[in-house]
């Protein structure tokens, strides 16, 4: 796959970092959390609704800014990584690895374990609710530990619950190794975690100009990347080509590839690509599908700086922002460089 090089943008995005061994080879072992009970330091992360439990000191920093999304820079916020014992009950246990950077509270090679909580059980932790933390509103403000824990634990916890039941038969699946797994008795069948692959576009005409559409499920000034879900058979470059025609009625040309990054809402990976307006098609040709994609407008740098009351863009969090930003120039809350 041909790529571009990668930008500061797009070296560092906020759910791609990480600090953690997932430690796989551990997974397997059958006593495993009797192991890691009976080890001193072992913490847990607990999640209830999708919500990671927020140090105290972290719930001024976690609160949203204007665009929705945003957060102060990272290590602003922290998780509250508990001992095994102040977590009394859970519905779903699994074995997230070892820590890689030490903290002020966790030393290297911390073993973290995800909990997934019963209302009752969050409630008896933390009644606060403002110290339940949304991974969208969070991420920048993690370190990159904290980023990559919550990013795991959420995707993994989704996972699970799509996934109570064997595909083949039907029946209700057993957790195992270590939460890794699920085993079907039934059928003697083993399901693993899957992940989505989702493409998403930096669209450019002739003229260098940012292809961007609103969403139909979105409010009308809201603007962001074209992207889609890859299908059975199809390359990520033939992806692109087919979700820019579906939704915007054009046809594009020299997809490449710049980065990735996580989106466990609920069980993505976003494939950021790069391409460019064929030849052959006038920028003015755009047709909006009307189904999914209600409008879609070309933006110039200026143009866009211009439009930042009018126009809301994507959040900090997301790959879409920094795509965005590696085609400005710079930071979206500055005016853009003199061409």
């Amino acid at each position: 796959m041909s790529s571009a090089p990668l930008s500061a943008s797009l070296s560092a995005l906020p759910l791609s970092r990480h600090a953690v061994d997932r430690d796989h080879a551990a997974r397997s072992r059958p006593a495993l959390f009797d192991e890691l009970w009976e080890e001193q330091g072992t913490r847990v992360l607990a999640l209830w609704k999708g919500r990671a439990l927020l140090t105290p000191e972290s719930v001024p920093a976690a609160t949203p800014s204007g665009d929705g999304w945003s957060a102060p820079d990272a290590g602003e916020a922290a998780l509250e990584l508990l001992p095994v014992e102040r977590v009394t009950s859970a519905l779903l246990r699994v074995y997230l690895g070892r820590t890689l950077v030490a903290t002020s509270t966790e030393p290297v090679g911390t073993a973290v374990v995800l909990e997934v909580l019963t209302d009752a059980a969050a409630q008896e932790l933390e009644p606060d609710e403002a110290r339940w933390g949304n991974l969208r509103t969070v991420a920048t403000a993690l370190s990159d530990r904290d980023a990559g824990l919550f990013t795991e634990a959420l995707a993994i916890a989704n996972w699970h619950a799509s996934h109570t039941h064997c595909p083949r038969c039907g029946t209700p699946t057993v957790v195992q190794q270590a939460g890794w797994v699920r085993h079907c008795f039934e059928d003697g069948s083993e399901v693993f975690p899957r992940t989505d692959p989702a493409v998403i576009v930096t669209v450019l005409d002739a003229d260098d100009r940012l292809l961007l559409g609103s969403n139909a499920m979105w409010e009308h000034t809201r603007y962001s990347l074209l992207a889609g879900f890859v299908e059975p058979g199809e390359s990520f470059e033939s992806a692109v080509e087919r979700e820019i025609f579906e939704e915007a009625g054009i046809r594009v040309v020299d997809a490449r590839y710049k980065g990735s990054q996580p989106w466990p809402f609920p069980a993505s990976v976003m494939v950021g690509m790069t391409a460019r307006l064929a030849d052959d098609q006038a920028a003015s040709a755009l047709a909006p599908d009307g189904e999914e994609i209600l409008d879609l407008r070309w933006f110039s740098r200026h143009e866009l700086w211009e439009a930042r009351e009018q126009v809301i863009l994507p959040g900090r969090s997301s790959i879409a922002r920094a795509l965005i930003e590696d085609w400005y120039g710079g930071s979206l809350d500055e005016p853009p460089a003199a061409p």
